[in-house]
């Protein structure tokens, strides 16, 4: 196919519809003498859609290669093994109360509704099976639907006065409580019960069974003296608990979360010094970044301010991916790896991330939730700090748990912020901040 119109709506609409589905266009300029585009489509491998025949034409016909394709859709469309499946209904109502409509609404409405699923077995197929509920996987609109299909949850924990985070399908509520609140079972156990039956109204299944709850006070080894019920179902504490790949434990120490990236990354780096001698040395650290570099990077906000004995287990893993890539001796200073090849330290990546969080929190870049930690600092007076984009320490009653307090985002973030040059925190964009906070943390790092 070829649109001669390539900036036309519909030609426009054309391609959003081919990307939701997940296919992808190869060829995007134009392939003929008038200035005519041939659109080649292929398909994503998890796109649930696979090439069932394909015929190209000869090109004495044209002066393009016709392709006809027939699409067999080998994959369930519903989010198939999970616990969420959303409601076509309810979400175009959901839509519609929002404000969407008229045409908006018809193409979302179509976009969800008339699909069938089959199973295919050599040149068998079963009868089609409409999907009634979820979304096609792969595509760009689909977690923002199912966002908008989760909405109303939050509205219902908050008005217990349960604080909460939703990502994706994965919901996580906090609340806080002195030890002896009696008031407290009670409050929980009904905003879990909320929580069920607005599950069930909304044609969802929440597991018990996969249900976590995790105490974290200066003493948890008391424990709280009662357990919160879901669906009838006593939830007990966990020692730690997964929280979207980090481990975390009551006491916040991250200590089984350090042990479990260093594990994997040194495993990962035994493979990697395998395949040392028959890769070049871009194309190793290409390898090392992807499979070491990312473990190290992931969640890193989190270690700054780690005590050194947990701290080091890091160091040694971004040492030994130095030393692999370099092809260094084992008792090469550290500090010289990194500067040849250019890498911030442990202690300073971590601080790269921090403030990287707090520039986009201040500029509308970065959730609500974040911007709400940080206060701007305000002198009672006028003084030479004024104008200077500094930002205020919280009160001690703000970050209560006293062997986490020197780690948390409303403490560091203010500290770490107030100590960079004047003409990096007011950097205009945020790739000039970038840019500036990684040549100025270099200089710190290696003078």
């Amino acid at each position: 196919m070829f649109l001669p119109e390539r900036k036309s709506g519909a030609a426009q609409d054309f391609m959003v519809a081919m990307t939701t589905m997940g296919l992808s266009q190869v060829i995007s300029g134009p392939t003929h003498q008038a200035g005519h585009t041939l659109d080649l489509v292929f398909v994503a491998l998890d796109g649930g859609v696979r090439v069932e025949e394909q015929n190209i034409l000869p090109l004495s016909w044209s002066d393009h290669h016709l392709i006809s394709l027939r699409l067999t859709v080998t994959s369930n469309l519903c989010r198939g093994g999970g616990p969420i499946k959303m409601d076509h209904g309810i979400l175009l109502g959901r839509l519609s109360g929002m404000g969407l409509g008229g045409t908006a609404l018809q193409w979302l409405q179509s976009f969800l509704e008339g699909r069938s699923q089959l199973v295919k077995l050599g040149d068998t197929c079963s009868d089609p099976w409409p999907l009634t509920c979820g979304v096609p996987q792969g595509s760009i609109l689909s977690p923002m639907l199912f966002n908008i299909y989760m909405k109303p949850l939050g509205e219902v924990i908050r008005s217990f006065g349960v604080r909460c985070h939703l990502y994706a399908d994965d919901t996580q509520l906090y609340y806080s409580f002195p030890p002896n609140s009696k008031e407290a079972p009670q409050i929980l156990n009904q905003c879990l019960a909320a929580v069920m039956g607005w599950m069930g109204a909304n044609k969802l299944k929440l597991n018990p069974d996969k249900t976590e709850v995790l105490q974290v006070s200066c003493m948890p080894d008391r424990g709280i003296g009662w357990q919160p019920v879901l669906d009838g179902v006593a939830l007990p504490l966990k020692a730690q608990v997964r929280s979207l790949g980090v481990l975390l434990d009551s006491s916040l120490t991250l200590d089984a979360q350090v042990s479990a990236v260093a594990g994997r990354a040194f495993a990962q780096l035994k493979l990697v010094r395998q395949l040392r001698p028959y890769l070049a040395k871009s194309d190793l650290a290409m390898v090392v970044h992807a499979l070491v570099t990312s473990r190290l990077d992931y969640c890193n906000a989190l270690y700054v301010g780690l005590p050194l004995k947990t701290a080091r287990k890091l160091q040694l893993v971004q040492r030994s991916a130095a030393l692999v890539l370099t092809g260094a001796q084992y008792r090469e200073r550290s500090t010289l790896l990194f500067k040849e090849l250019h890498w911030l330290p442990l202690i300073f990546r971590t601080q790269f991330k921090v403030l990287v969080i707090t520039y986009k929190a201040q500029n509308g870049l970065g959730p609500i939730y974040l911007r709400d930690r940080l206060s701007p600092y305000e002198p009672v007076r006028s003084l030479r700090s004024s104008g200077e984009a500094l930002l205020s320490l919280p009160p001690a009653s703000q970050a209560r748990l006293v062997g986490t307090r020197d780690r948390a985002f409303s403490v560091v973030a203010p500290r770490l912020w107030n100590s960079l040059p004047r003409e990096i925190r007011q950097a205009p964009t945020l790739m000039a901040f970038r840019k500036s906070l990684k040549t100025w943390l270099f200089t710190q790092a290696f003078g």
